[in-house]
């Protein structure tokens, strides 16, 4: 019988909507087709529109592009919203539910420290929170 993980009884998080994570130092935020056809819609844009405007390739897969800054192309700048929010891809949906967060309690604390959303808010159940693991490893 394999040892419970060390989040068994769940942790807390409600997304602030503060743009933290989505800024900083560049990097990559994976789309697929199913991804950037519903970030089209919510912006009023064809697929291929959308992809020529806000899609980079890195070998073969499919990035956002960034700010020069490091920002998300889809983040206001102004208001550090999201304007996909509704439809944001599944690496942004999954946040912070990400093998990277949850290795030990100290990764999560980390995590708690640069997220305020993290450790407040709804508790999540460890089904929801493995099931989030499961759409996206980072």
């Amino acid at each position: 019988m394999s040892e419970k993980p060390w989040y068994h009884a769940g942790l807390k998080f409600t997304c602030s909507q503060c743009g933290d994570c989505c800024s900083g130092a560049p990097g990559y935020v994976w789309v697929n087709q199913d991804e950037i056809d519903g970030m089209g819609k919510i912006l009023g844009l064809t697929s291929d529109e959308f992809e020529r405007k806000f899609v980079r390739k890195v070998g073969i897969r499919r990035s956002l592009t960034e700010y020069p800054d490091g920002d998300c192309i889809l983040l206001d700048p102004q208001t550090r919203k999201c304007t996909v929010y509704e439809s944001r891809p599944r690496q942004c949906r999954t946040w912070p539910f990400w093998d990277s967060n949850l290795k030990t309690e100290a990764d999560w604390q980390r995590t708690c420290e640069v997220c305020p959303g993290s450790g407040q808010g709804k508790l999540h159940s460890i089904e929801k929170i493995e099931a989030s693991r499961k759409v996206f490893r980072v």
